[in-house]
């Protein structure tokens, strides 16, 4: 056979060494050529290669890393196989990757075009499969723009020239099917943009595990065969009525909740059996993670993500992480997860013009960038990216069994001018602020949720007045489980930073609350976000000296567990950690070695069960048949007074916000009979001056406050009774 010289190679052939071939299937693998059979194969780094089914030496062309067979190819089997020797002296024998046929079934792909498969994961990104008898990894990839896409990795020495991809028609989806690639190969893919020709080196966006950070690569991850344990709590949920449960959540950094004794992280598994106990002990019913999903930068807490499909390597594998799940859920503890649709970072590996072009994210900078966080936002109105992210959403529900979504930066999501000046924003097809499309995905996320979770919860960052967020998407609103009472925990956190001489002005803050509280679904959130950046430890936003500093606090948790509306504590705060939170560091666990911090984490345990176990306070978080306002006007002495109920059973709440006992305070009352005190925050027992109501009232017939019958009751100072009628 003549050899082959530079200039007599062809076209194609020049574009594979120069990578820049858009359909390498048509050059390389298996073709015939008259009654000739061809077999191409591009390999670096090696001095020979042999077909081993015939045994047959392949003819390098020119000087290039291009090999070449030609003959009668009816014996050799649709799957040949290519033997070589490394320069190491290694021998490889691997199947042609160019001799499979392509894996995407039209229908997968038709589906993704149209922002409709469920379960993209399970196409796109690394896939371990078995085709024709043949084990390897199905690699994909969504990248439109690209001249050229390869699979790199540490199976082929990151080189692009070994296995370029082939695209799908107009779909913009690359894939390739490599033999032999294995659970644990480390990959990314290089892209090469059609318009620039510049060559981008991007991670997995579907990538269900990567690299400790500060390494960027994704880790091929097979089907997991985890034993779950959980079957009981899943078949409970599906049929929980949440509406009426109490709820109290846990919100925990796993990075900074507890560390190793050298400073590393706990693993995920270790995490679960040092925290859950903590959780039970203190009555939590759910843990809500901050976002563990793969990210670069530590100081971001998860906030800016970059693998949507990955539990960070920081604490384990994703396994470890479904042990934690599982764990939980045998102890009866829901997890929530903090996950991140509104935006992304700019990280140069990641999202980010991904394939040479804005195509996660909006070109034009004034809706593709959130000025704030330096990150980009999403562009909801592409049926691919809409795709992905309630992909994602599905997958964290499906694989790892979590039982509520907490979407983060909701409002940022909803206003195309949040936190822009005039001119920096673009309106909607209307002429209004709107985001339509991101309307459309939030409302898409949660229907699907729903309907294939049911028994799930999504609850919703969401800081505006914008109507009907945790209301059904058949009655126009967006369909969120629940909205954060952001206004609650303004107001409540302002109003308890005035010094008690001039709380009576700032009355309505307490008040104003129950003009709104049941337009939606709410949870009353005392979040990480409320301790950090200068913001003080809720200890420490309280006034007064230390004695009234955490009088102050325990009132502040007595008011939140008797208001209607689901919990949410950031831990530290439920031991009244006295600086703020620092994610770098472990929680400043040697308080309790401490009376004063002790009698908090007392006050935090027995609101929970009180409020996990009296009807009352629970049944009716969302309705306003729930409370009823024993007195709302008593300013002068800053005082509030009202009924949880839930029917007949009723909880008599009084709340004293100033340092001044209130003796023989007249209360009104629905019933007859004794009234049992079954709280008091001023106990000797969290840290009080133990004044009380000797443990039992009985109502008098007095009309007090429009009520038939009234008590007298001791009001200690800075401090919250909750009497129960026997």
């Amino acid at each position: 056979m003549k050899t082959a010289t530079r200039d007599t190679l062809s076209p194609d052939a020049e574009k594979i060494l120069e990578a820049r071939h858009h359909d390498p299937f048509a050059y390389l693998g298996r073709h015939q050529e008259g009654e000739q059979t061809v077999i191409r194969a591009f390999i670096p780094n090696t001095p020979a290669v042999t077909i081993v089914e015939n045994g047959a030496p392949m003819q390098r062309l020119y000087h290039s890393d291009l090999f070449e067979w030609r003959g009668a190819g009816d014996a050799l089997p649709a799957h040949y196989r290519f033997q070589w020797m490394d320069e190491a002296g290694v021998t490889h024998t691997r199947c042609d990757p160019y001799s499979f046929t392509p894996q995407l079934s039209d229908f997968d792909i038709h589906l993704f075009g149209e922002g409709n498969h469920l379960h993209a994961y399970r196409m796109l990104g690394a896939n371990i499969r078995t085709v024709e008898g043949i084990r390897g990894a199905l690699f994909a990839t969504w990248a439109p723009n690209a001249e050229r896409v390869s699979v790199v990795g540490d199976f082929n020495g990151w080189d692009g020239r070994c296995h370029p991809m082939r695209v799908r028609g107009g779909s913009g989806l690359w894939e390739l099917f490599l033999p032999g690639v294995e659970a644990g190969a480390l990959y990314k893919f290089e892209i090469r943009n059609r318009q620039s020709g510049a060559i981008l080196l991007k991670s997995d966006p579907y990538a269900r595990r990567f690299e400790l950070r500060p390494q960027t690569a994704a880790i091929v991850t097979a089907e997991s065969d985890y034993q779950w344990d959980d079957g009981a709590w899943l078949e409970a949920r599906r049929d929980n009525d949440w509406l009426h449960e109490p709820m109290s959540v846990y919100e925990v950094h796993p990075g900074s909740w507890q560390k190793e004794a050298n400073g590393g992280f706990l693993n995920y598994r270790e995490l679960a059996h040092r925290l859950v106990p903590y959780v039970k002990e203190l009555g939590f019913t759910h843990i809500e993670l901050l976002p563990i999903t793969e990210h670069p930068f530590d100081g971001s807490w998860g906030y800016q993500t970059t693998g949507y499909y990955a539990p960070t390597s920081r604490f384990g594998t994703p396994d470890d992480f479904r042990y934690f799940v599982d764990h939980c859920h045998r102890n009866g503890i829901g997890v929530l997860l903090d996950w991140v649709p509104g935006h992304f970072p700019k990280d140069a590996h990641a999202l980010a013009h991904f394939d040479g072009t804005a195509l996660y994210e909006h070109e034009d900078p004034r809706r593709g960038e959130h000025r704030d966080w330096g990150t980009l936002i999403f562009n909801y109105g592409r049926n691919e990216v809409k795709n992905f992210l309630i992909s994602s959403a599905l997958y964290w529900l499906d694989e790892f069994h979590i039982d509520g979504l907490r979407v983060d930066a909701v409002a940022s999501m909803l206003y195309l001018d949040y936190s822009r000046e005039p001119g920096d924003w673009t309106p909607n097809i209307h002429g209004g602020n709107e985001n339509l499309e991101a309307l459309e995905f939030l409302r898409q996320l949660n229907e699907l949720t729903h309907e294939h979770f049911p028994g799930t919860l999504t609850l919703a960052e969401e800081s505006t007045s914008w109507p009907m967020v945790s209301r059904p998407t058949w009655l126009g609103g967006l369909g969120f489980s629940m909205k954060w009472n952001m206004g609650w925990m303004n107001d409540t956190l302002e109003y308890m930073s005035y010094d008690p001489i001039y709380r009576h002005y700032h009355h309505d803050k307490l008040t104003f609350s129950q003009l709104y509280a049941y337009s939606e679904n709410f949870m009353l959130p005392f979040s990480h976000d409320e301790v950090v950046h200068g913001k003080s430890s809720l200890l420490y936003k309280m006034p007064g000296d230390e004695w009234q500093r955490f009088a102050n606090l325990r009132l502040l948790y007595s008011y939140m567990f008797t208001h209607p509306g689901k919990k949410l504590l950031f831990m530290g705060c439920e031991f009244g950690q006295g600086r703020e939170w620092d994610h770098e560091a472990a929680l400043d666990w040697h308080l309790l070695d401490y009376p004063l911090h002790q009698g908090v984490k007392a006050v935090v345990s027995d609101l929970n069960r009180l409020y996990c176990s009296e009807p009352a306070l629970h049944t009716y978080d969302f309705e306003m048949q729930g409370f009823e306002w024993i007195d709302c006007h008593d300013s002068s002495q800053s005082i509030i007074s009202y009924l949880r109920r839930n029917g007949t059973h009723v909880a008599v709440v009084a709340l004293n916000f100033t340092p001044v006992p209130r003796e023989r305070y007249r209360l009104g009352v629905p019933y007859a009979g004794a009234y049992r005190e079954i709280f008091n925050s001023d106990s000797e027992y969290y840290g009080g001056s133990n004044m009380g109501n000797q443990g039992q009232l009985n109502a008098e017939p007095i009309p007090w406050m429009g009520r038939p019958y009234s008590i007298s009751i001791t009001l200690p100072p800075l401090a919250g009774v909750i009497l129960r009628p026997e």
